[in-house]
């Protein structure tokens, strides 16, 4: 009997802010959406739609914003209902992660909780003085 395999790696960037949720029994839930480029000539993107739970959720509510470059690794999942209007089956598949990597930083104008708020440490500048063209001594060298 073989073994089944349900994992996806996308990377690319959020379409939209995340959006939060709480399920009735308290859990947090945040749905986003990001574009992969094909990475053909014609500049053309595939669209996921990408739900976060709980801890992983808080933090790309907390750090991401639309625009955000991430790695979205987790696995694929379907719904299928009945549309209530036309009658007709309808379905969709998204993404429900497992660990989302924050690529890269916040830009200006972005999300305002993209960055976490800590205090701010000042670092030294450190100079360096000339340095002598003298050769290494190799058997000062401890390893």
């Amino acid at each position: 009997m073989s073994k089944s395999i349900n994992q996806v790696i996308l990377l690319g960037r959020l379409t939209r802010d995340p959006e939060l949720r709480t399920t009735t029994s308290g859990k947090n839930i945040v749905n986003f959406s990001i574009a992969v480029d094909r990475g053909g000539a014609d500049d053309t993107a595939d669209f996921f739609e990408v739900t976060a739970w709980e801890k992983l959720g808080d933090l790309v509510m907390q750090y991401l914003g639309k625009g955000r470059k991430v790695l979205v690794q987790g696995r694929l999942r379907q719904d299928s209902w009945e549309d209530k209007e036309t009658g007709k089956k309808r379905s969709k598949i998204e993404v429900t992660a497992t660990d989302v990597t924050f690529l890269d930083g916040p830009s200006d104008g972005n999300r305002q909780t993209s960055e976490p708020k800590t205090e701010s440490k000042k670092t030294k500048d450190v100079v360096i003085e000339d340095i002598d063209d003298k050769p290494i001594d190799l058997s000062e060298i401890p390893f």
